[in-house]
């Protein structure tokens, strides 16, 4: 096992040394074979024009319809040309804030095109979440929330806003200390790369809670007490919960001991045939309508000594089948690509 840190520039520049465990057959740290999706995706869909005064313009194909033109001082990220803004600016489909390329502040980024499709940068911090808003609750729940029973739970996996500004969050990197709040919504790329405690306080600052262990299971298994989320019966593909061979052996071309520590790494969840994003699997549904409580990511419970169920897209069935999947080998503070979170509350 060696410890790695990792730094992530949220809304200021934060970073958090995490002990990313060896392989042991849980979690994010398995062999049995993974991998991740890219949504950030490569390809450049516009271009920054020329400077004009002081400052250069991007424009192109993203933030919305008919896009978004940017206005910044001109900067480079290994010869791709981009626009220095506040990185909550930089929402181009195609186009992630890098940090390190600009005078200011932390949160002046260089906006640039993500490498061509099949590549990643590492430091590159895509925004796929932008602009995405949560859906009305249900019988006197919270938005993004459906009821179950005495409690509501999040509908999908949640993503990450800073808090209280609101401002994109990037799925693929850890936190570190920055303020953030968790938020739920179809079509979203889910936040791995979170601790327990960390996602305790998104749900906290959304008015939530992390769901606890009875909350969960009864949200995955429904009424009639499932093995999986849609029957007693495994679909295979139905959820997101296999992948013939696991990102980190993918993107670092090895099977030596050492990719185990580097189970942080941002781009391991840009991948193809990896992580999805909410929803993308219409029959992962439990009864109440809740997606992908097993598979994609592993979720948080606040057990105090340090629990997450469901599995994720490499396995679901080592530490158990399906809903009654429960990794308990790490504290709360550990944290890697695998790692999600879902968020409960009390009805009004």
């Amino acid at each position: 096992m060696r410890a790695a840190l990792w730094c992530g520039f949220v809304a200021l520049c934060g970073c958090l040394e995490g002990s990313l465990d060896d392989a042991d057959g849980d979690g994010g740290g398995d062999t049995s074979g993974g991998g991740t999706t890219s949504d950030g995706g490569g390809g450049q869909t516009g271009s920054p024009g020329g400077a004009s005064g002081e400052g250069a313009a991007a424009g192109g194909g993203g933030g919305g319809e008919g896009g978004t033109a940017l206005m910044g001082d001109p900067c480079q990220v290994d010869e791709r040309e981009g626009v220095c803004v506040h990185f909550s600016e930089c929402t181009l489909v195609g186009w992630a804030p890098v940090p390190g390329h600009c005078a200011g502040p932390a949160e002046i980024q260089c906006c640039a095109p993500l490498p061509a499709r099949g590549m990643c940068d590492p430091e590159a911090m895509p925004l796929p979440n932008a602009g995405l808003d949560e859906a009305p609750g249900g019988s006197g729940c919270l938005p993004g929330m459906v009821r179950v029973e005495g409690f509501c739970v999040d509908r999908y996996e949640a993503f990450l806003v800073t808090f209280p500004a609101l401002d994109p969050v990037s799925p693929y990197f850890n936190p570190g200390d920055a303020s953030v709040m968790a938020m739920s919504a179809q079509g979203a790329v889910p936040q791995g790369y979170i601790s327990e405690w960390q996602a305790l306080d998104a749900c906290v600052n959304a008015g939530k809670r992390l769901c606890d262990n009875a909350e969960w299971l009864r949200a995955c298994r429904g009424p009639d007490t499932f093995t999986y989320p849609y029957g007693d019966e495994l679909l295979v593909g139905t959820c997101n919960d296999h992948r013939d061979q696991h990102p980190a052996v993918e993107y670092f071309m090895s099977s030596e001991d050492w990719i185990w520590s580097e189970l942080g790494h941002p781009c391991l969840n840009q991948l193809a045939d990896g992580l999805a994003v909410a929803g993308n699997h219409p029959a992962c549904t439990s009864a109440e309508g809740a997606f992908d409580l097993m598979g994609n990511l592993h979720e948080w419970t606040s057990d105090a000594a340090g629990t997450f169920r469901g599995g994720f897209y490499v396995d679901t069935s080592i530490n158990g089948p399906g809903c009654l999947y429960a990794t308990t080998a790490h504290d709360t503070g550990h944290w890697d690509y695998s790692t999600g979170f879902r968020c409960c509350a009390d009805p009004s």
